[in-house]
């Protein structure tokens, strides 16, 4: 990797750590955005995952004191279940069609959260939670973005925005967990990646920690904005990746 394509590399891992470190989660789809086009698909998924695990943790450990295991155990467990069936899935389906989809959804309800004021707060019980967290989990395994459901459920709830976090991060931690497993498993983790990764901390541990201190400055309404904001992202991301597939 050349000084140039480096400066590119460490640059999406500081803007990716700095978004996590602010929203909880679309760290992967920032990076994803420009690794893909200078480092292989594979050392970038590796590479998400691995990340996936150190800012997941990092959030976890900010924001242990309003951590609730109670309310992120059945999103969690339903998430391990539903990743394998959505990878198992995924070779029966024609993942384009599948992913303008969810891509169309997403920009839906994100549009209309943006259009309208907050949502009346939801309460759900634990058998729903884990249902949640099975599609939760399906999603993950059919798209790669393993914690939009978790994270707009926290939404519904009408949760501050440090007990939301609190919840759909120690779910997306168990879901990077479950990625990097397989993909140990599968032996897609090269020496090359290993090293990228190692080359890149510094970057996204700096992202991480700015983002997470502008976390702290803001509203819970500026965050389910924010949440929304990165929500029609991913679905415009969706939209954008998939279309040339359909031509």
């Amino acid at each position: 990797m050349d000084g140039l394509v480096f400066v590119v590399f460490a640059l999406a891992a500081l803007v990716g750590g700095f978004v996590s470190g602010f929203s909880g989660f679309a760290m992967g789809l920032v990076v994803s955005g420009v690794w893909l086009h200078i480092i292989s698909p594979m050392q970038t998924a590796s590479l998400i995952a691995g990340y996936g695990l150190l800012t997941q943790g990092y959030g976890i450990f900010k924001l242990r004191k309003s951590l609730d295991l109670r309310r992120a155990w059945p999103l969690a467990l339903g998430t391990v279940i539903g990743i394998p069936i959505g990878v198992g899935i995924l070779s029966y389906l024609n993942p384009a069609y599948l992913r303008l989809g969810v891509g169309v959804l997403l920009m839906v309800y994100s549009i209309y959260g943006l259009a309208r004021p907050v949502f009346a707060p939801i309460k759900i019980g634990t058998r729903a939670d884990i249902a949640i967290g099975i599609s939760n989990g399906l999603l993950g395994g059919l798209t790669g973005l393993g914690g939009v459901i978790s994270t707009i459920s926290c939404q519904w709830r009408g949760w501050p925005k440090d007990v939301q976090r609190a919840v759909f991060q120690p779910v997306l931690f168990v879901a990077f967990v479950v990625i990097s497993l397989s993909q140990i498993a599968a032996g897609t983790i090269t020496k090359d990646t290993a090293k990228l990764y190692a080359l890149g901390v510094p970057f996204m541990v700096v992202g991480l920690w700015s983002g997470f201190r502008l976390f702290g400055k803001i509203d819970d309404e500026t965050f389910r904005k924010t949440v929304l904001a990165l929500l029609l992202f991913a679905g415009v991301s969706l939209i954008a990746s998939t279309l040339p597939s359909l031509r």
